[in-house]
């Protein structure tokens, strides 16, 4: 696949693998901590239920056939290890046993590696170090924390609804009629943090209506965020950009939102994030918090997006 005119490939160098978050520069960093004016802060997360510790299947969206995380504690029937086990004159110690697969299960943040097209990564690396032990370029551990200024394009909130319809594709049209809103501007290593409302599909109207397909960010409005050098993309849907009924995407590849964003710019996404709460709080603007696990090699990692008032 050829890439098109629009494209951060050797921006920062040919061995950058780090990709847009190379625009928090510490004077960028130090700006967006201007945002904090109250000191509060929010978990933009959605909760963790092990498969086989609670009914996660009925209680925590997630994409249908992705394997569940798998939550051990051992204290109880779910035993991993045997038992409890005494550290003191009495004390005792559970421990826990966490397996996640983040894609689709759990709000989680995509490395550059996660997506790609012929035989090349994001910045032209090679795609053969991709191995089932790890990726030996772009992995989500050359991503580090991400702290920056969150900009929340509250799509459902600007039409009046409690969550997009099923179809609905968000424009730049959409997009800056938030901004105008807010009476904000768009900076250079902002995090564009995107409210479609979907998850509470699943929690009114259950399972089989969140999986009916989803709406999303379309491919123009992706191309207008990348040219707007965002450094994130995140959003409460599980694949930014929308889904059909068979949970796929319908774009080709030159439309495709992962490519836009991972593969040709660099940008990185966050996908399946909570926020109910933050669309209450009736601010556009705030210090974002994100820290994947430094998983080396991996395509993703789960993360506890902050935003900090």
């Amino acid at each position: 696949m050829m890439l098109d005119k629009s494209s951060n490939w050797g921006r920062w160098g040919q061995d950058d693998e780090r990709g847009a978050l190379n625009l928090l520069t510490p004077e960028v960093v130090m700006a967006a901590a201007g945002c904090v004016r109250e000191g509060r802060v929010l978990s933009l997360s959605l909760p963790i239920r092990g498969a086989t510790s609670s009914p996660a299947p009925t209680t925590v969206p997630h994409l249908r056939g992705r394997p569940l995380p798998q939550h051990f504690m051992s204290v109880d029937g779910g035993d991993y290890a045997a038992g409890t086990r005494a550290i003191g004159a009495g004390l005792k110690m559970a421990d826990d046993a966490l397996v996640v697969t983040p894609h689709g299960t759990t709000t989680h943040m995509d490395a550059l590696c996660h997506m790609w097209s012929g035989d090349r990564l994001y910045n032209g690396h090679s795609a053969d170090r991709v191995r089932s032990y790890g990726a030996g370029r772009c992995g989500i551990d050359k991503a580090g924390p991400v702290v920056a200024r969150g900009v929340l394009f509250d799509v459902a909130r600007l039409k009046g609804v409690p969550h997009l319809g099923v179809d609905d594709r968000i424009g730049p049209d959409d997009l800056r009629a938030c901004l105008d809103e807010a009476g904000i501007e768009l900076r250079p290593g902002d995090v564009a943090v995107l409210r479609t409302g979907w998850p509470l599909v699943w929690k009114n109207d259950g399972p089989d209506a969140y999986w009916a397909g989803q709406p999303g960010l379309s491919a123009d409005g992706g191309r207008w965020l990348a040219a707007r050098d965002v450094c994130m993309v995140a959003c409460d849907n599980a694949a930014i950009g929308g889904l059909n009924e068979h949970q796929l995407a319908d774009e080709t590849l030159t439309d495709d939102l992962h490519m836009i964003f991972l593969w040709r710019h660099g940008v990185y996404l966050a996908e399946m994030l909570w926020l109910e709460e933050l669309t209450g709080e009736g601010r556009a603007d705030f210090l974002f918090i994100a820290a994947p696990l430094d998983i080396e090699g991996g395509t993703a990692s789960p993360i506890n997006p902050i935003a900090v008032l």
